[in-house]
Parts: C-alpha cells; sequence; structure tokens
C-alpha cells in the first residue's frame, strides 16, 4: 500500500495510506489487553467514515460515507485478538483535502463498546486521491469584458479545462498560457 504525508491539526507529519475510489479497503484490528487483565465488551465494530468538518462549527462533523463491520458479538477479550475486516470497492466521490475553512478527511474508526465502563474508540486517518484521465476535448477559450464604447479586454485561452498541476508555481496561482487584448475607444 502506497504511503503519503497527511498534517494533522497538531502541525504533525505523519505517514498514512493512499486510495482511490472502488477500492478495498482491508486490515486487521488487534487488541491487546493489559497482562492478565481481561476486556468485557459489548461488541466490537469497525467503522469506514468520510468526514466533512466546517472549522467554524469544530467538533461537528457531517457523514457523507459510512460503512460498518461486525467484528465481536458481547464477550471476554483475555489475551491479544486479531480482527480481520474489509470493505469492498468502496465509493470514495471526494478527495481527501484540509483548507482553511473546512477540512474533507476519511477515517477508520474501530469502538469496542464497554456499557458504564465507556466505550475504547481508536482512529485511523487515510488519504483518498482520485485521478482521472485528462479531457478528450479541450477546445481554446475566450472571454470578453469591458464598458461599452470605452473599454473592452479579451482573455484568450489555449485550452477550456486545465488541471490544477497546471496552474500551481512556488504556491502562489498563475494563468499560464492565457494573453490579454485591450482595446481603448474614443
Amino acid at each position: 500500500i502506497l504511503q503519503v504525508q497527511l498534517k494533522k491539526e497538531n502541525g504533525q507529519t505523519v505517514m498514512v495510506p493512499l486510495f482511490q475510489s472502488q477500492e478495498n479497503i482491508a486490515g486487521k484490528d488487534c487488541i491487546y489487553p493489559i497482562q492478565g487483565k481481561k476486556v468485557e465488551h459489548n461488541g466490537v465494530k469497525v467503522e469506514l467514515l468520510g468526514q466533512i468538518e466546517m472549522y467554524l462549527d469544530r467538533g461537528n462533523f457531517y457523514d457523507f460515507t459510512s460503512l460498518v463491520r461486525e467484528l465481536d458479538v458481547p464477550g471476554e477479550i483475555y489475551e491479544r485478538k486479531t480482527y480481520p475486516f474489509e470493505f469492498s470497492t468502496v465509493e470514495m466521490p471526494y478527495e481527501t483535502y484540509n483548507g482553511v475553512n473546512v477540512r474533507l478527511r476519511y477515517v477508520l474508526k474501530v469502538t469496542i463498546s464497554r456499557g458504564y465502563a465507556g466505550s475504547i474508540v481508536g482512529y485511523k486517518d487515510f488519504v483518498v486521491r482520485n485521478y482521472s484521465a485528462p479531457p478528450s476535448i479541450n477546445n481554446s477559450n475566450k472571454m470578453e469584458i469591458g464598458i461599452e464604447d470605452c473599454l473592452r479586454i479579451e482573455f484568450e485561452y489555449n485550452k477550456s479545462k486545465y488541471y490544477l498541476v497546471d496552474f500551481m508555481i512556488w504556491e502562489k496561482l498563475y494563468i499560464i498560457d492565457g494573453f490579454m487584448l485591450v482595446i481603448l475607444k474614443k
């Protein structure tokens, strides 16, 4: 599995798995009780969540994808136990994004339900990138603005559709293949 860097909220950078939409997401969840102790639980489950968080509304997530797999029925765990899981051909329509006002993330959430003792929850982030083929038809594009009988500005671009990498140079936005024609009328 390919790993990429992801910057966490605290500024720390971690390596996380990279996936595309329609890929299988599989793994193992290992539970290690303290030596000589048991973990009583009301069930173990893993959830695959796609979430959007608005930074102005911190702590409240909008879940746009939610899949659940039950890993264990209620019981007790006395020693290390491993639970394999798989989510087949998961549709992840949006790419992971971390912006100034919003964050879109995908996460695996493992929950050990324990009633009054409080549930034990663990999270594992992963990144989604969806790659697509370039458009087959990409005609030139022309735009004209101005003040009637006074000023006319024309913009003409070689393509009507651009990839973000066509524009990004040193983290600043530039128009790279457009030109401008300015005509002043008397």
